[in-house]
């Protein structure tokens, strides 16, 4: 059965959304909060943006950049590649590699439905990777290899 971002890997998220006209100190904030590395930017329900950790390191800390004026618009990536609900893991991780990802959005119809970690997609792929070694098991040394069976 193939693996779909929704509901495998995203399933029952609470998206942190702000919206272009929000501060990057108030990014930073929402960031500390919720304990998370990237912010979805929002308009209109529609998904205009993400700022992550690194665009707060690279483009505010690093250039020494006033958070408490500088809006998200100014330091945020825009039209963001995103992801579909249908779309498989290994899709989104091949992306994040070529890319240079570690955060993808999720959006159906351009509205943010999820947003998708490296460390998600690490996890479904081990989880994986040890579901197929089970099943190689059981196919060579039958269904009980490995069972506590007495």
């Amino acid at each position: 059965m193939a693996r779909k971002i929704i509901p495998d890997v995203v399933n029952k998220q609470e998206l942190s959304n702000l919206t272009p006209k929000d501060t990057v100190r108030a990014a930073a904030q929402l960031m500390g909060q919720k304990h998370i590395a990237a912010v979805l930017v929002v308009e209109d329900d529609k998904l205009v943006g993400i700022i992550t950790e690194r665009d707060l390191t690279t483009k505010v800390l690093a250039k020494n950049v006033d958070p408490d004026t500088t809006m998200i618009t100014d330091i945020m990536t825009p039209s963001p590649d995103t992801l579909a609900p249908s779309d498989r893991p290994s899709n989104a991780l091949e992306l994040m590699s070529v890319r240079g990802y570690r955060h993808l959005p999720v959006t159906e119809d351009g509205k943010p439905v999820g947003i998708v970690s490296i460390r998600d997609l690490y996890a479904i792929v081990k989880d994986g990777l040890e579901q197929d070694v089970k099943d190689r098991d059981a196919f060579i040394f039958g269904e009980t290899y490995g069972s506590s069976h007495k």
